[in-house]
């Protein structure tokens, strides 16, 4: 199994790169949103309950966020929000968030482990997300 597409998306434009991914990482959007909502309706148990969201919610956003899941545009939001920006502004976000419970700042429970379940699937997400746009870049800057 290659990790590399080679030639098929060498002949690719960077827009029909994203537009040919972008059904999967819709597709992921919806099913990290499901389940990161489904400890709001129904207990399946503490390690489900106490987890679940941490992992799938920033996952989704991530993908939100990076605007993964449309048609590929050009704009100040999607060039501001690069994979690696917005990995470093989830991973702040949710050490601020650890921060504030740790400091009492607000009623929840500090937990260590939520750290991890942050970037359980962020990482995996930024590291394809990556991938996906260096594909990109290197399609955008070679002669047709």
């Amino acid at each position: 199994m290659r990790l590399c597409p080679g030639n098929k998306i060498k002949n690719l434009k960077p827009e029909e790169i994203h537009n040919k991914y972008a059904p999967y990482w819709a597709a992921g959007l919806v099913i990290f949103a499901i389940l990161g909502l489904s400890t709001t309706v129904r207990y399946f148990g503490e390690l489900w309950n106490g987890y679940a969201l941490d992992i799938f919610g920033p996952a989704w956003n991530y993908i939100l966020f990076r605007g993964l899941f449309t048609k590929h545009t050009i704009n100040k939001w999607r060039r501001f929000f690069t994979p690696a920006r917005t990995f470093v502004i989830f991973i702040l976000v949710a050490g601020g968030i650890e921060a504030a419970q740790y400091f009492d700042l607000y009623d929840a429970t500090w937990d260590p482990w939520d750290l991890l379940a942050y970037v359980s699937l962020l990482v995996p997400l930024f590291i394809l997300d990556s991938i996906q746009s260096i594909f990109m870049n290197s399609n955008q800057s070679e002669p047709r």
